[in-house]
């Protein structure tokens, strides 16, 4: 039996209310392999941040990257952050499952969302948006 050479990446994903971005990377985060978003998998603009468009994208890009090689990635989930929704959007869970599906290893998952440290002044301006 020959033994295969293991590759990994990296794949960042982004999961916001309105959308869900599955970014394949090589080990360093320096060389694109693939990059879908679930609005790219719909021609509706409402369900961009839905799960089964964003699984779509995920396997859309798992794919991608298996035909390039890649045999296990590590996860790196991201939210919008700072003074937004620290949780990750609807998309998150699905897309992880559909990589493992795809026949990706998975080493880690991290979350990578950045948290502010003190306040961050809401745009707007002092007396708030004015409708």
């Amino acid at each position: 039996m020959q033994e295969r050479e293991e590759k990994w990446g990296i794949v960042n994903i982004l999961a916001t209310e309105n959308n869900t971005i599955v970014h394949i990377t090589d080990i360093t985060g320096s060389e694109t392999i693939a990059r879908y978003s679930s609005g790219m998998m719909t021609d509706k603009d409402r369900e961009g941040g839905m799960p089964f468009p964003a699984m779509l994208a995920a396997r859309k890009a798992a794919e991608e990257a298996i035909g390039k090689g890649i045999t296990g990635v590590h996860i790196r989930i991201r939210a919008r952050g700072s003074q937004y929704s620290k949780a990750p959007g609807m998309g998150a869970q699905p897309s992880i499952r559909s990589l493992a599906r795809a026949g990706l290893r998975i080493g880690m998952i991290e979350d990578v969302t950045p948290i502010t440290h003190g306040t961050l002044r809401p745009k707007g301006g002092r007396r708030g948006r004015r409708v």
